[in-house]
């Protein structure tokens, strides 16, 4: 498992415990498998590959947090401070799951989103540990553990869908198109550059 010092343990619990809690959606049934088919992203089937494939596949964070629960460290991951635009999908299935156009600075030190990009893509369930009730977030096709979501957010949703890097992969605006998310270019088309910052939990 993935160890976390007592600091990072600290942040943590101050990052990722909200004021009270969210009601989750029931539980996915099932982990469903796979990789993208061709056609539009929103038509694709996401399959979740062998154990033995991500374990090939993935950083040994990225397994430990997608497919064991485990927390990166806060300020220390790849997308916390990033600002460029473009989609962040499941670095297991690769289904879309949230853009830069909804991501905002929570000063929590782990990337933050308002909304899902794709709300069919995500599944909540309650999770009872770090002795609080919490609403963790799954990717639905792969089941991957992603992160938290809490109602202490900015506007317009008053939610914070509090992720792990690990769990993710950033795609940029200019790779869209080549890595099979064309669809979803025209969303950017008339935003400002970038990940916009907007006031959030500090």
């Amino acid at each position: 498992m993935v160890r976390l010092r007592p600091a990072a343990l600290g942040l943590l619990l101050a990052g990722c415990t909200p004021s009270r809690s969210v009601d989750a959606a029931p539980p996915p049934s099932s982990a469903a498998a796979s990789a993208p088919t061709r056609g539009a992203a929103s038509e694709r089937a996401y399959l979740k590959p062998s154990e033995a494939e991500l374990r090939a596949r993935l950083t040994p964070l990225q397994f430990e947090v997608t497919q064991r629960e485990a927390t990166e460290p806060a300020f220390h991951n790849d997308y916390w401070d990033n600002h460029k635009a473009g989609l962040y999908v499941d670095v297991v299935s690769g289904e879309p799951l949230f853009s830069s156009l909804d991501k905002y600075e929570s000063g929590t030190g782990w990337p933050s989103f308002t909304k899902p990009l794709e709300p069919a893509n995500i599944h909540t369930k309650v999770d009872y540990g770090l002795f609080s009730q919490r609403t963790e977030v799954r990717s639905a096709h792969a089941d991957s553990h992603l992160g938290h979501v809490f109602d202490d957010g900015p506007a317009p949703t008053g939610l914070r869908y509090c992720m792990n890097s690990a769990a993710l992969r950033f795609i940029p605006v200019e790779q869209l198109k080549d890595a099979g998310y064309g669809e979803y270019l025209s969303r950017f088309a008339t935003a400002p550059a970038g990940t916009p910052t907007v006031s959030g939990r500090q």
